[in-house]
């Protein structure tokens, strides 16, 4: 029997990229005799030879090594860490989270992964398949079918037409009384007013108003809110946190406030103009795609701001208001019906970058929109960003994690707005 090799030379050989081992080599090449004391050798030796000749010995020699590919290694321990954050969130205080857990979630290629699942929603279904898959996708997201303009699931070519789908005229009745009705189907996240630069995305978890707007440009110089000197000239407003909210107003007497409402995969994906308004200004941020499920939202300061994201500004009955359709992980894709000129998911993007645009129609007054109107899509469920300006008796009528439909009322009468009626 040959002698036993060096332990290391057997792992040097195991892990050498290029080669493949046995898993019997260790039991094969191993000589007990040089472990036991002589008078005991060759009894060990006959049921080491036994034991090489059973059927379990034959075994484990047939065996092969092959060595992984470096990238399944480090998918593996991302999808371990990504089951521990998980994990981790049901269980840790709001924004109690490390900063290298959040930058090794944002080094995911969910950008790639997403643009990957548009391809795949865009693909035809088969006419035999297309009812058992958007059936079982139904089930396990509780859509309602019922409220679908097209009952056949045959009539959906694809995934993103299933998505995409519209309802039937007076499922989603508009309430003619309140001016600001919700969006979307959803789920309530947060809402309230603002008085500061630090907005709450959920309770105790917070992101940049600036950052998440960024330089009000489309704003012109309202001479109430900027200060002036006795020779009538204007004085030099610092960038300071506590002024952002106030810079944004059309009237000094009012308030910022904000309403945040999640689309979970089920719900319905088209999302619908909230109040009364004239959109004139959109910015396009090419961000990241985190996921903006609740539970993640809870850990991750400044989602919003990271997230890409489109923002449209334009004015109400109060003042300012803007609509935001944040994209998430699978949702980089966001339609909006009034610009056919916004691209988002794109293959080349450079971080933190945003383009502008004025929105300029025939009249070159921008884009009025009627409460209730359609607005544009998501490819899947994600977030919309209500921020605007509001009297201060300006009341909510909702509550946190309530589930809101399209056209309900999201607030109480003002008076101011009984008064100017």
């Amino acid at each position: 029997m040959p002698p036993m090799p060096m332990v290391s030379q057997v792992f040097v050989r195991g892990i050498y990229p290029c080669r493949t081992f046995r898993r019997g080599i260790l039991i094969a090449n191993y000589s007990p005799t040089r472990c036991c004391s002589s008078t005991n050798s060759s009894e060990f030796g006959r049921s080491w030879q036994r034991l090489r000749n059973s059927s379990v010995g034959r075994y484990v020699r047939s065996l092969e090594w092959t060595p992984l590919p470096l990238g399944i290694g480090f998918a593996l321990l991302a999808v371990l860490q990504w089951r521990h954050i998980r994990k981790r969130a049901h269980e840790i205080h709001p924004g109690h989270v490390e900063d290298w857990e959040i930058t090794c979630y944002r080094m995911l290629p969910l950008r790639v992964l997403s643009r990957a699942w548009g391809w795949a929603l865009d693909c035809p279904l088969p006419v035999w398949a297309r009812t058992p898959i958007l059936s079982a996708y139904a089930s396990t997201f509780g859509c309602n079918l019922s409220e679908a303009s097209q009952s056949d699931l045959c009539s959906y070519r694809s995934l993103a037409e299933f998505f995409t789908r519209s309802l039937k005229d007076g499922c989603r009745p508009i309430d003619a009384v309140q001016s600001l009705v919700s969006p979307a189907d959803g789920k309530v996240l947060n809402f309230g007013r603002v008085d500061t630069c630090q907005v709450e995305q959920v309770k105790g978890v917070t992101y940049s108003l600036e950052t998440f707007l960024g330089p009000p440009v489309w704003k012109k110089v309202n001479p109430s809110s900027v200060g002036v000197n006795k020779d009538g000239s204007k004085l030099e407003e610092k960038a300071e946190e506590s002024k952002m909210p106030k810079s944004l107003l059309c009237k000094k007497d009012n308030f910022l406030y904000q309403c945040v409402i999640y689309l979970a995969p089920g719900d319905y994906h088209r999302f619908h103009s909230p109040v009364d308004w004239k959109v004139t200004f959109r910015r396009h941020f090419q961000g990241e795609l985190l996921s903006v499920n609740p539970r993640i939202a809870k850990w991750i300061p400044n989602l919003f701001s990271l997230n890409e994201r489109a923002v449209y500004v334009g004015t109400w009955e109060h003042g300012f208001f803007s609509f935001t359709a944040v994209g998430a992980t699978n949702v980089g894709s966001i339609k909006i019906y009034c610009d056919k000129t916004l691209h988002t998911n794109e293959w080349k993007w450079k971080l933190n970058r945003s383009e502008d645009k004025f929105l300029e129609p025939s009249n070159g007054e921008g884009y009025f929109i009627k409460k209730g109107d359609p607005f544009g899509e998501f490819n899947l469920g994600s977030t919309v960003v209500l921020l605007f300006e509001a009297p201060p008796d300006f009341n909510f009528s909702i509550m946190p994690g309530q589930v809101v439909k399209v056209g309900e009322p999201l607030h109480c009468s003002c008076r101011s707005s009984e008064k100017s009626s």
